[in-house]
């Protein structure tokens, strides 16, 4: 949790030197992959919180980019329900169709172009984000900004996470020993 909160304050604070044209010291504004990576959360193979066993590794998801909390869980399979959380916490962060601007359906329409997952309010706007994705992709990550700094303030609920447990709690399907060849956890030591 703590980390959590670390990665989005180091974002927020990112993100609100670049919308004022500046770096603050030792900061670089978040990029696509840490918005994402803050957004989504947690691993959609162990349901573990993202960032709590070192860099999240990339991955190839339902032909989406998404990341997974180890390099153990690239042999995983993906539970149902971690991913839907995962997609229930990227709709939430966007909140609206970045097309018309305009407060997501209860149910969103997913789109995902160049592998980037995007929620829209209707069939339509998919043309147009495929007409001209990387506006779009600009615009998402706006929307997750806010989210995060909503989040940050204590103006909106955080995101649903996996409780917190400790490395030895980490072990999950297919993971006996990993690469580390150890009984601790799934894949040796996270340092």
């Amino acid at each position: 949790m703590q980390h959590t909160i670390l990665l989005t304050l180091a974002l927020t604070l990112g993100a609100v030197a670049a919308a004022r044209g500046q770096q603050p010291p030792n900061q670089q504004a978040p990029n696509s992959e840490q918005l994402l990576i803050a957004v989504q959360r947690i691993c959609p193979v162990s349901g573990q919180t993202l960032g709590g066993h070192g860099q999240p590794v990339r991955a190839r998801i339902a032909g989406q980019t998404g990341y997974l909390c180890c390099k153990a869980c690239l042999d995983g399979k993906v539970d149902a329900g971690h991913w839907s959380t995962v997609r229930a916490n990227l709709a939430r962060a966007q909140q609206k169709c970045p097309v018309m601007n305009k407060p997501l359906p209860e149910k969103p329409q997913p789109v995902v172009v160049d592998g980037r997952l995007i929620y829209i309010c209707c069939p339509p706007c998919s043309e147009k984000i495929a007409a001209d994705p990387e506006k779009y992709f600009r615009l998402v990550d706006e929307l997750y900004v806010a989210h995060l700094k909503a989040e940050e303030a204590g103006l909106e609920e955080p995101s649903p996470t996996q409780p917190q447990r400790d490395h030895q709690d980490h072990a999950h399907a297919g993971h006996n020993g990993g690469r580390g060849g150890g009984s601790g956890g799934c894949c040796g030591s996270h340092d």
